[in-house]
């Protein structure tokens, strides 16, 4: 579908995986449309936002299931606290996603 209806998208797609530079062909290492900000009133946090929110791929649809698949990944969104108490986090984290994705038990 974004080949046909978002190119711009589809050029970072490379037989069916994502997400590779359109210019050299290789793998990127970090999301071509994640966008790192800070908050107004928090200059020091830093929050991302997704530039395809809409259009994105299952993959990010459904990630993260759990708070440990964060760690491992080193993912951007866990904060200081969801490490100090990872059961909290996961819930919060199920309940944040539940709209979009099954609750991992």
């Amino acid at each position: 579908m974004w080949q046909l209806f978002k190119p711009d998208i589809a050029a970072y797609v490379k037989n069916g995986l994502i997400w590779f530079s359109p210019q050299s062909g290789k793998l990127l290492s970090l999301c071509p449309f994640l966008r790192e900000s800070k908050h107004a009133g928090e200059p020091n946090k830093t929050f991302y936002t997704c530039d395809i929110y809409y259009d994105r791929p299952e993959d990010c649809r459904f990630y993260p299931v759990t708070v440990k698949q964060m760690i491992n990944d080193e993912c951007e969104m866990l904060q200081e606290g969801d490490l100090a108490n990872p059961q909290q986090a996961q819930k919060d984290l199920d309940t944040l996603l539940k709209e979009s994705r099954p609750s991992y038990d």
